[in-house]
């Protein structure tokens, strides 16, 4: 008779997980029981299941609380439709972002059920009642509700589920409230009694009163929910009947396989009438057409995307310009995305520019309605050493012991009666969900409404939002739309949208088949120049790419899914260049993975590998299989399921007779990809739009530069790719009133840095240059610009110290002492609103002297880097090494002096648990070459910030890459700043 009842989605108050609640109650011989979490229905679908499978009749519902954390009232759902209800009623006030009322709407299909001890309705309708506890019974025979037994129901919240729970919950309490355990009240707790009783004794505690016991029992008996879990939730019709779903799709394939392989493609065609058999079969085909219909209007509207993920081994996907990935040519099999044994529904991956998404978004959720359409929510958990932070902040703690808990948990210093108790209660909460989020960019399209399955949030993306996450909407079996968001993207648009601004010529940037085979493209990719390009142009990857001699896109492939850092760690990504550049000399493992990894020398580097090698060498069947992908993607859920497989896999290969080493050493390898392996199809998409950014890159590099560096979101910082638009022959200029935009621009090879670069420059102010500028003109001098510009003198003074008023041919010391004339008697008035601009008076000042080493200082203050000069020209010394990067590889084994401008570093532990360290660093001439620090040498001669070092090191090589390994290093000084 519980109708009152928390999971830990109860967020911060519940200390049960929905499935623990279950066995709970069964453990207590409980037949039927309600989850009514605090403000949200989350759990309710792995409720609804694991009531199904453990034989207890579910009931569904909400307890109703104000921002004061006050009980209101609880909604129990008498049935689905009163499921809805509910649900519909809490995404009003969630969207709405308003409080809940005193009393609720009348609900057709669910109860109400006010606190005895609230504030009640003077009259209860048909469909309300006064839960009531044991403790209140006394009361009530004073109350007016005595004559109303029949209104009245049994009200025993559950929250815990031993006594021992209670600390747990007090802390999980006082994290909620941010405030000390100490400091907590009554109020804020649940009762320490909130926990099952055996039927029996629950009837003895309302003995007295039948009534309520028969009211209760009535009411759990009205009440159910349930949900199917077999069949697709998704939308079920593009067009108007499933047949006609079905006739579009061949259509559009068929129409889509002309542009793509020519009217005589045998094997296209028969690989494009089995899919369309399956697709229809499976019911998928309103899916397929709903992200076409997507990628029609985001073409139509000029934005590129990327179709990604295990989607790409789809032919039909690829025919309808869902993806660019041909799977013919890369042998992808479509099993592999669609297919009776999958596990989990197939999903569409689909990047956008960070600039378009939203756009894309919004179009979807127009398109298909906002009560059928939402963003997928995401549970974020109490995880990591961060869980020792929010305990011993409650227990107030200071914040050195807090620090010191948290940076080395194993340290005995750090153990005493307290932290003891907060490393039990760590064990007990890790994994708890503590906040509702945004999933990166799932997105649901349903067939009945959503508020069918789930209350909904309007977090700060402004878009509604389920309350459960992808793992719940799996179990339902919906197929989610990943519409993401990435800087790659944008730099190839903008690029496009550049050079037809600057060169006027149009590029289609989906010719990829072209790109693929020109010569010029792969040979950047076989020199790893690839600054700027999407996904490899890492010092790692480009020192792969050079290490596999990459100059096509089969080894691009492979190259893209073994620079992962699972198979780089367990030593598989050296054995497979080892392998490439000696096929000959090894030996497989088993037959198996020869037969199953042939083109791959017999290393696991795809998801697909992983399946093959459970399926065929461990004898899993392939749902099995594909768990454990899912597993090696990081996309399980449960821990247990996943161990279970494991445990087959170990049995299955004692029962094929495979020695104990070879078990071991082939689950190594497989262990080996969990969290980073890629799928085949997913591998090759990025290889794709790493094509694509080399062909720009390659025939139009000055505007491919400046679109990488106008979306921020490049392997390394903004000076590099400015350095990289200078080695490929641009001249980069500093800001300027009269050329530069908000952003960075270009004028044939000229490169305006953009006002954005600026630092402390005003947003407003930038933009309002750029803007008077286009409507009335260039600037002519220094008050031409004071008297069409609404500037400051600080902020003046941020430009004339970049030099973006050079054109008036005045040093800057002359402009900064007229901008102090003239801004010192403006008075202050609307801009642009005189006729004639008076001319100022003219002074004769003294000659003001200024440096070059000014300049750079300005810049680098200012910008983050220098401009007028490199940072190797502001060096103390004129020594600029005895080598250049380009002639390293002449000089295998010779130690050697090198300057190197530090770029980026990699800290990597070694199996000792020391740190070494690879560096990237560029010479005086701009070019890259890269370090190895080993513990030895980074003990005694560490890196110490950016900047120009001096390394004595002995050049090695690795499969024909060079490289430097550091014996010593030291930071070398600039020339003093002569400002100060």
């Amino acid at each position: 008779m519980y109708l009152n009842c928390h999971s830990y989605y109860s967020l911060r108050h519940g200390t049960l997980s929905p499935e623990q609640l279950v066995s709970e109650a069964v453990r207590h011989g409980i037949d039927a029981l309600a989850l009514t979490d605090i403000n949200n229905t989350t759990g309710t679908v792995d409720f609804v299941a694991a009531c199904n499978k453990q034989g207890i009749h579910p009931i569904a519902g909400v307890e109703f609380r104000n921002e004061q954390y006050r009980l209101l009232y609880t909604a129990i759902a008498k049935n689905n439709a009163g499921f809805k209800e509910i649900n519909d009623f809490l995404t009003w006030h969630n969207v709405n972002k308003t409080t809940f009322p005193p009393c609720p709407p009348v609900f057709q299909n669910a109860c109400t059920i006010y606190p005895f001890s609230g504030k009640l309705p003077r009259k209860l309708k048909e469909h309300e009642f006064a839960g009531i506890r044991p403790a209140e019974l006394r009361k009530l025979i004073s109350s007016p509700l005595k004559q109303w037994k029949n209104k009245l129901v049994a009200l025993y919240p559950v929250t815990l589920g031993s006594d021992i729970d209670y600390n747990l919950h007090k802390y999980l309490r006082a994290i909620d409230l941010n405030t000390l355990l100490t400091k907590l009240t009554p109020a804020d707790l649940a009762h320490p009694a909130e926990k099952f009783l055996p039927p029996d004794l629950f009837k003895i505690a309302y003995e007295d009163y039948p009534e309520i016991l028969k009211t209760t029992e009535r009411i759990l008996r009205q009440c159910t929910i349930g949900f199917d879990f077999k069949s697709v939730k998704n939308k079920k019709i593009f067009s108007g009947s499933r047949y006609d779903d079905k006739l579009l799709l061949e259509k559009l394939t068929y129409d889509g396989m002309l542009y793509r392989y020519g009217p005589s493609n045998t094997e296209a065609k028969r690989r494009i009438q089995h899919e369309l058999e399956v697709i229809d079969k499976l019911a998928f085909s309103s899916y397929f057409l709903i992200t076409w219909d997507i990628i029609r209007y985001t073409m139509s509207r000029g934005f590129y995307h990327v179709g990604r993920g295990s989607g790409a081994n789809s032919i039909v996907a690829y025919c309808l310009k869902i993806t660019d990935v041909d799977p013919i040519e890369l042998d992808l099999y479509f099993e592999r995305f669609i297919n009776p044994k999958r596990t989990s529904p197939p999903d569409f991956d689909i990047d956008y520019s960070w600039k378009d998404r939203d756009e894309v978004q919004d179009y979807i959720f127009r398109r298909y309605g906002k009560e059928h359409t939402a963003l997928i929510g995401t549970i974020t958990t109490f995880k990591d050493r961060s869980i020792f932070r929010e305990l011993g902040k409650v227990c107030g703690l200071p914040k050195e012991e807090i620090d010191a808990l948290v940076n080395n948990p194993g340290s005995d210093t750090n153990r005493d009666q307290i932290t003891n108790e907060l490393f039990k209660l760590a064990t007990r909460i890790v994994n708890f969900p503590n906040i509702r989020s945004v999933h990166a960019g799932g997105i649901l399209i349903s067939e009945e409404p959503l508020t069918c399955y789930t209350a909904l949030d309007l977090p700060p993306k402004g878009l509604p939002t389920t309350q459960w996450d992808m793992y719940v909407a799996e179990t339902l079996r919906f197929e989610k739309l990943d519409i993401l968001s990435q800087r790659g993207i944008g730099h190839i648009n903008d690029c496009a949208e550049l050079v037809l601004q600057n060169k006027k010529k149009k590029i289609d940037v989906h010719k990829v088949e072209e790109f693929k085979k020109d010569p010029k493209v792969n040979h950047r990719l076989y020199n790893g120049e690839a600054i700027g390009c999407f996904y490899i142009e890492s010092p790692a990857m480009r020192g792969l790419l050079k290490k596999l001699h990459c100059d096509n896109y089969l080894t691009l492939v492979a190259a893209s899914s073994i620079i992962r850092p699972g198979v780089a760690k367990s030593g598989m990504m050296k054995e497979y260049i080892r392998r490439f550049h000696a096929p000959g000399g090894f030996e497989y493992l088993h037959p198996v993975m020869k037969e199953q990894l042939e083109e791959t020398y017999g290393v696991m580097v795809y998801q697909e590998d992983v399946i093959k090698i459970c399926h065929h060498f461990a004898g899993l069947d392939l749902s099995d299989a594909d768990i454990l992908r899912r597993a090696m993607a990081g996309k399980f859920r449960s821990r247990k399921q996943f161990e279970e497989i494991q445990g087959k896999f170990f049995q299955n290969c004692t029962e094929k007779d495979y020695s104990p080493e070879l078990t071991r050493e082939v689950w190594r390898q497989i262990a080996s990809f969990a969290g980073y392996a890629f799928s085949k199809a997913h591998s090759a998409s990025y290889a794709v739009e790493s094509y694509q950014s080399l062909f720009l890159k390659t025939y139009f590099p000055h505007e491919f530069m400046v679109a990488v560096i106008n979306n921020f979101g490049g392997f390394y910082r903004t000076w590099v790719y400015f350095n990289e638009a200078r080695r490929c022959g641009a001249n980069v200029h500093l800001p300027c009133i009269n050329h530069s935009l908000y952003n960075t621009t270009i004028y044939k090879k000229d490169i305006y840095i953009g006002f954005v670069h600026i630092q402390n420059l005003e947003t407003k102010l930038a933009k309002y240059i750029v803007e008077e500028r286009e409507m009335h003109g260039k600037y002519t001098d220094l008050n031409n610009f004071i008297a069409r510009v609404p500037v400051g003198n600080e902020q003046m003074i941020l430009l004339i110290r970049l030099n973006a008023l050079r054109f008036t041919g005045k040093t800057k010391k002359q402009l900064l002492w007229e901008a102090h004339m003239l801004l010192g008697k403006r008075v202050k008035r609307a801009v642009n609103q005189s006729l004639f601009i008076e001319k100022p008076r003219t002074f004769t000042l003294p000659v003001l002297e200024q440096y070059a080493i000014e300049d750079a200082y300005d810049e680098i203050e200012l910008l983050g880097f220098p401009v007028s000069m490199t940072l190797f020209d502001m060096l103390q010394t004129s020594f600029r090494g005895e080598l250049h990067a380009r002639d390293l590889k002449n000089h295998i084994g010779k130690t050697i002096r090198i300057l190197g401008n530090l770029v980026t570093v990699k800290n990597v532990r070694t199996i000792k648990r020391e740190w070494m360290h690879f560096g990237c660093f560029l010479d005086s001439e701009g070019e890259f070459f890269d370090t190895v620090n080993f513990p030895d040498s980074l003990k005694k001669y560490p890196f110490r910030g950016y900047g120009i070092y001096l390394i004595l090191g002995k050049i090695v090589e690795e499969f024909g890459f060079p490289s430097i390994e550091v014996q010593k290093m030291a930071r070398l000084p600039l020339v003093k700043d002569p400002r100060y």
